[in-house]
């Protein structure tokens, strides 16, 4: 269940806002279709391709905007995905590295990109989905 968040009223926020926050969610579900589409992962198209990037971007720049409102949590859970599947994808790639000399490696690589891949693709789909329904993402 959903910690506790302050309740914004959803028709105090400027639709602007919203607006911005739909574009940075479809521009990281463009990575994710670019991704499945190409000769990427889901997840490296996703943190190294130029949607991605650009979203973060916005996400950074307008983050202030949204402060006091229920769009700053949806700000926070993006940023946190764009960065959580960075620091995953290197730690993924570091260990399948160094464990491809016993053939290990193209395993942790495999097994390790498709669960992230998955792990991207629920947190864009989860939270766009709760944007269209005007609720806040869940703190933690």
């Amino acid at each position: 269940m959903d910690q506790q968040q302050p309740n914004f009223p959803v028709n105090q926020v400027p639709r602007n806002l919203v607006t911005v926050t739909q574009i940075v969610y479809f521009l990281h579900g463009l990575s994710i279709v670019l991704g499945v589409f190409s000769g990427a992962s889901i997840a490296t198209a996703f943190v190294f391709g130029w949607p991605s990037i650009i979203a973060v971007i916005i996400n950074y720049v307008k983050r202030s905007d949204v402060q006091g409102t229920y769009l700053a949590s949806h700000f926070t859970w993006q940023i946190r995905t764009f960065w959580y599947a960075f620091w995953w994808i290197i730690f993924v790639w570091v260990v399948g590295f160094f464990l491809a000399f016993i053939l290990v490696g193209l395993a942790v690589w495999f097994i390790g990109f498709i669960v992230l891949g998955i792990w991207v693709c629920y947190r864009i789909i989860r939270g766009w989905l709760r944007l269209s329904d005007g609720l806040p993402m869940p703190i933690y």
